[in-house]
């Protein structure tokens, strides 16, 4: 079968319920960046881990990331209306389960700067891009939010690597670029 002849099959029951646990199982089999969204509002920086990140436009140059509808951080970003998006290392998944935790000091020992636009960016990600929000839509449990990207920064360094997320845990890039 063809990837076109998929993409013409549809579903007719429509009363097939997806288990939550087996959705979750599927989708952890796609393996994907690390990043983490930030904003500053009121001189307090505001951060969280964040997976479902993707480009989206090179003109206008848009990303997009999801977040949970009941997030605590995303108010405040909408409130600055603009966040930057640090795309974490293979060496950087302590910051990714730092900011992954409620209720937690997310920033203590983590060092970082302002952007351009007055968002914090995590020293050593291995780049950052410098967005004010778009449009979001809310999706289900989420919301899709889509920023301009305003400005950006790559490592000079160029060897390190992306941490990755495949079946529930951080992973490395085998081999060569």
């Amino acid at each position: 079968m063809s990837l076109s002849d998929t993409d013409n099959k549809t579903d007719t029951n429509t009363n097939t319920t997806i288990d939550p646990a087996s959705f979750r199982e599927a989708l952890g089999h796609f393996a994907s960046g690390i990043t983490i969204i930030t904003t500053q509002v009121d001189d307090e920086p505001i951060g969280f881990t964040c997976q479902s990140f993707y480009s989206v436009s090179m003109n206008p140059p848009l990303v997009s990331f999801s977040v949970k509808a009941s997030s605590f951080s995303y108010p405040k970003i909408r409130q600055a209306e603009r966040f930057a998006v640090n795309i974490l290392s293979s060496e950087q998944s302590h910051v990714s389960n730092q900011f992954a935790m409620r209720g937690a000091d997310k920033w203590q020992g983590i060092d970082w700067q302002l952007s351009p636009l007055g968002n914090p960016v995590i020293n050593d990600s291995l780049h950052w891009l410098d967005c004010k929000i778009h449009a979001e839509h809310p999706a289900g449990d989420h919301l899709i939010v889509i920023g301009e990207v305003k400005g950006l920064n790559l490592n000079a360094e160029g060897t390190a690597r992306p941490l990755l997320y495949f079946k529930g845990k951080y992973r490395g890039m085998a081999g060569g670029e």
